[in-house]
């Protein structure tokens, strides 16, 4: 699934629609769609992470947030799609903090972001067969998006 409903901006496909490839009647069963649906956020947030990676930026860990996060299947999925161990933080609004934290970098001028630690659990540390499944989705998503958009 590629779950562009409002566009995409990673890559910049402002005008993007959503789509769901490789329906058969065989595989169109509401948990394949639902996987589907994670998968393609997943991969849209992968796409992110790698244009941050491409820049210099280390991964050592995913905080994961959010109403999905609480699922255990999200967090593996996460894991392997993103390449990386996934963390759980206490709820908080970590959304609001964060453009409060870069609100607080502007405002004071400093060549660095204020230190914010955020306390979170490892839940899970993707295994090399989890790495190997996670890039073949990423795969088929990026043939997916290559096929409908180009190289975005």
């Amino acid at each position: 699934m590629l779950p562009y409903l409002d566009g995409e901006r990673t890559p910049a496909l402002p005008e993007a629609t959503g789509s769901l490839h490789g329906l058969t009647r065989a595989s169109m069963t509401p948990e394949n769609i639902a996987r589907a649906a994670v998968e393609g956020v997943l991969c849209g947030l992968a796409d992110g992470l790698d244009a941050l990676v491409e820049q210099g930026v280390a991964v050592r860990r995913i905080v994961l947030v959010g109403g999905g996060a609480a699922s255990p299947a999200v967090q593996q999925l996460a894991g392997a799609l993103l390449g990386a161990p996934v963390s759980l933080p206490a709820p908080n609004e970590y959304v609001a903090l964060g453009a409060a934290r870069q609100a607080a970098w502007a405002l004071s001028g400093a060549p660095e972001p204020p230190s914010w630690s955020v306390d979170a659990v490892d839940v899970a540390a993707p295994t090399s067969a989890d790495l190997e499944a996670g890039a073949r989705v990423r795969e088929a998503y990026g043939r997916a998006r290559r096929r409908l958009h180009g190289d975005g």
